[in-house]
C-alpha cells in the first residue's frame, strides 16, 4: 500500500510541469497595493489607474502601483497592401 502511495504521488509530481495551462497570476497592468496592518496586499486586476483608484480610496490604506510582472503583448501587425502601380 504505502509503495502504491509513492508510485501514485512521484507520478503526479512528475506529471505537474508538463501541465496544459499556465498559472496567470499576473494579468492586468496596475494594482492596487493596500496595508493591512501586518502585511501589503497586491490586488493586480485593473487595466487602468483611474479603475483601481476608487478601490484604494475607498476606506483602504494603500495605492496604484504599475504590475511587475505585467508583460504587454506586442501590437498585432497589420498586412500591408501593395497599390498597384
Amino acid at each position: 500500500m504505502m509503495r502504491m502511495i509513492i508510485v501514485v504521488g512521484t507520478a503526479a509530481f512528475a506529471a505537474m510541469p508538463f501541465s496544459s495551462d499556465p498559472a496567470k497570476a499576473a494579468e492586468a497592468p496596475w494594482c492596487a497595493v493596500t496595508n493591512t496592518g501586518i502585511d501589503m496586499h497586491w490586488d493586480c486586476q485593473y487595466r487602468s489607474a483611474q479603475e483601481c483608484a476608487p478601490h484604494v480610496i475607498a476606506g483602504n490604506r494603500g495605492f496604484c502601483n504599475h504590475n511587475p510582472y505585467y508583460v504587454s503583448q506586442p501590437p498585432e501587425r497589420r498586412a500591408q497592401r501593395r497599390r498597384p502601380t
